[in-house]
This record gives structure tokens, C-alpha cells and sequence, in this order.
């Protein structure tokens, strides 16, 4: 009995640390922001501010971008040290430029979208093709197409540009809670106004520019804090943040290499930074291809799915063995304490010594019994009564 109880007893606090290394643990998801790597500076007077970026598509190792300072359409080629290699002006009377986009035909989009009176009755986009050589030009032909909000003027400053379709999208701005995603017709006309329809709320953050990724699945947004990589869907998400940002600023580009982007911080010299797209921490993310439309986004598979629903069984039944194992336990020793004064009785009888604790004798002997003495090793022997019988409990 005494070997049975130590076994329980062991076995017991086996599967109690095995229960305990099953069980979840807290821990990090997230890892340490990597740092921005400084790809140049830009020391143009004409670029104190740069509100949009973009690769170049023809010429390697360019960006154009665009000022929010001037009242003239103009849109600066950089080489890969941040030097004005070339500016093109298209002429327009812009009110507040505040973003830049290239389409997969190599046509740049100039966003004069900003309203920070909200006053404005409308807001323009123009568009002209990006130029075969790296060389000043004035008067560059231009397209506009002017759009208006269905809900009244907004601040934005974020154009984005779908990969695949061209489909644009405006980003506006709010310094309180969320600004608010807006699509243009998918063929927009320069004849008249074009409606923009509503679709979402924008993840959180004032959103100051913005990208889609090659893939289409997935847009990153530049805030006045951090970079948010975003879920495309009915219901856009951000499902990762880096927030180790140099500085704050306007505008946000692919990178040269995959996997990476280049975005603005402002300051005396503004400088151009690459960092790797913000990715989720854990693995088994699904999302759906963008259109024209979003499509909700999916953040799980079933296969992390059955394996978490798996491991959480696991837990339960080693948490149930180990319970069964400790009240087996428990209930074992009341018999083992009986045990040892049936061994204590038995050496006081042999030894002659009176018993320790000795146990009243059972109710139907106490009227007829004798007192012990030395003859009997100092035990209660019961007395033969004459007139006990055994009643038989079945009638008859």
C-alpha cells in the first residue's frame, strides 16, 4: 500500500508539470522596429516639404517627387543621392498638392488634394506620362480630372493607386479617430465633376500618404508616427506598425529591392529613408486579391485552426489526468494512517504494553464484555452471549 501511494504520488506531480509546460505562456509577439536605413538627403530649397514619392518606372535609381510649397504644377526627378536631376512643369494652378502616384503605364498622378480649410468645392488630380529623358521641360501637357466628395469637403493627403486596374483611391486625413477611404469611377471623365463613392473607415492614425504593394493585397500607410502595413478588404486593417520613424513626414514609396519601402521625414535637409514592409508577427495570413471593389480580407486558415483546437484538447485531458491522479492520492491515505495503528495495536499486544490509542469496542460487545488482563495481552475479548441469534432479514 505504502509503495501504491508513492507511485500515485508521483505519478501526480508528473502530469501536473506536464499540464504546466502544456499550458500557454505570455509571451512578445511583436519584435523590435528595424532601423530605417538613410538613403540620401535633400538639399533643395524648392523641397523643404516633399508630400509625395514615387520609383520611377523607366529611368533606375529615380524618384520623382512633389512639394507642397508653390502654386505651380511641378513634379522633381532625384537621383540615388537626393540631387534634382530634372523638373517638369505642367502649368496648373495647384491649390495644395499633397500626394503623387504612378500607374503600371508609367502615368504619374499629382494629387492636389489637400484642404485644410475644408472649403474646397472640389479637388483635382492631373495626370501626364512620365518623360523618356531626365531633362527640364515647361509646359508639359497635362490631363485634369476633378472630383468631389459625396459628404462635403475633406483634408486628404494620401492618393493610392491599385496595381493591377488603376483604380484610385483618396485617403482623407482626421486628427480625432479615423479618416475615411473613398474610390473614384473606375474610368473617370474630364468632362464635369466625378463622384467619389465612400467604401471604409481607415485604420487608425493621421494618415499622411500612402502605397499599395505590388501584390495588390496590401496597402502601407505613412501617419504622422509610424508606417502601417494594411489588409486590403470591405473592412481595411492594419495587421502590422513600425513605429522606429526618424522623424515625422508626407510621403511613402516602394523600395528598390521587394519587400521594402522609402518614405520622407521632414527637417532643415528632408531625408529619404528605406525600411522593410511592417509584417505580421505570426504565420497563416490569407488576403484576398484587390479590385475595384474590396473583398473581406481573411486572417486565418483552417490549418492553424485545427492545430490550435488540437493543442488546446491536449491541455484539457493532461490537466484531467493530472486532477484524477491527485484525488486518487488524496483518498488513498486515510487508509494508510488506519494501516499504522493496526501495526501499532499489533506490537503493543506482542509487547504486553497497554495500546497507544486504543479503539472503543463495537456497541453490540460493550454489554456483554469482559475487562481485559494480562492473559489476554491487554485486548478486549468479547464475551459468548447466550441470547444472541441472527435474525434473517427475509420473511417467513
Amino acid at each position: 500500500m505504502r509503495q501504491l501511494r508513492i507511485a500515485l504520488a508521483l505519478l501526480g506531480a508528473t502530469l501536473f508539470a506536464l499540464a504546466g509546460t502544456a499550458l500557454p505562456t505570455a509571451s512578445a509577439t511583436g519584435t523590435a522596429d528595424p532601423a530605417a536605413k538613410k538613403l540620401f538627403s535633400i538639399n533643395d530649397d524648392r523641397i523643404k516639404h516633399p508630400t509625395g514619392l514615387v520609383k520611377s518606372s523607366k529611368h533606375q535609381g529615380t524618384y520623382w517627387a512633389v512639394s507642397s510649397s508653390g502654386s505651380t504644377g511641378r513634379v522633381f526627378a532625384l537621383d540615388a543621392t537626393g540631387k534634382v536631376q530634372a523638373v517638369f512643369r505642367f502649368g496648373a494652378n495647384v491649390s495644395d498638392v499633397e500626394a503623387l502616384g504612378i500607374d503600371r503605364n508609367g502615368t504619374l498622378y499629382i494629387a492636389d488634394i489637400g484642404d485644410s480649410k475644408l472649403s474646397r468645392a472640389q479637388i483635382e488630380i492631373y495626370t501626364i506620362p512620365e518623360p523618356a529623358s531626365l531633362q527640364d521641360a515647361t509646359n508639359v501637357k497635362y490631363h485634369q480630372y476633378d472630383f468631389k466628395y459625396p459628404d462635403g469637403p475633406h483634408d486628404a493627403e494620401a492618393l493610392l493607386i491599385e496595381p493591377q486596374t488603376s483604380q484610385l483611391y483618396v485617403v482623407t486625413k482626421s486628427s480625432k479617430g479615423a479618416g475615411t477611404i473613398y474610390s473614384a469611377p473606375p474610368a473617370p471623365t474630364r468632362q464635369g465633376t466625378n463622384d467619389l463613392t465612400k467604401l471604409a473607415s481607415a485604420p487608425t492614425g493621421v494618415i499622411t500618404d500612402g502605397t499599395f504593394l505590388p501584390d495588390g493585397q496590401r496597402v502601407v500607410l505613412r501617419t504622422s508616427t509610424d508606417l502601417a502595413t494594411v489588409a486590403w478588404g470591405d473592412n481595411p486593417n492594419a495587421i502590422a506598425r513600425a513605429t522606429a520613424l526618424p522623424g515625422e513626414g508626407g510621403s511613402i514609396a516602394l523600395g528598390a529591392t521587394d519587400g521594402t519601402v522609402v518614405f520622407g521625414a521632414d527637417g532643415t535637409s528632408p531625408g529619404i529613408y528605406e525600411l522593410a514592409v511592417p509584417a505580421k508577427a505570426t504565420t497563416g495570413t490569407k488576403t484576398p486579391g484587390a479590385s475595384a471593389t474590396p473583398k473581406p480580407a481573411s486572417t486565418t486558415d483552417n490549418s492553424s485552426s485545427d492545430t490550435s483546437g488540437k493543442s488546446h484538447n491536449l491541455r484539457w485531458i493532461i490537466i484531467g489526468a493530472a486532477l484524477f491522479a491527485l484525488i486518487i492520492t488524496v483518498f488513498t491515505f486515510p487508509p494508510g494512517r488506519r494501516e499504522r495503528r493496526d501495526r501499532q495495536a499489533e506490537n503493543d499486544r506482542l509487547t504486553g504494553q497497554a495500546p497507544t490509542h486504543p479503539a472503543p469496542p463495537p456497541a453490540f460487545l460493550t454489554a456483554n464484555s469482559r475487562r481485559p488482563s494480562a492473559r489476554d495481552g491487554g485486548c478486549f475479548t468479547p464475551a459468548v452471549t447466550s441470547g444472541f441469534r441472527r435474525r434473517s432479514r427475509w420473511p417467513g
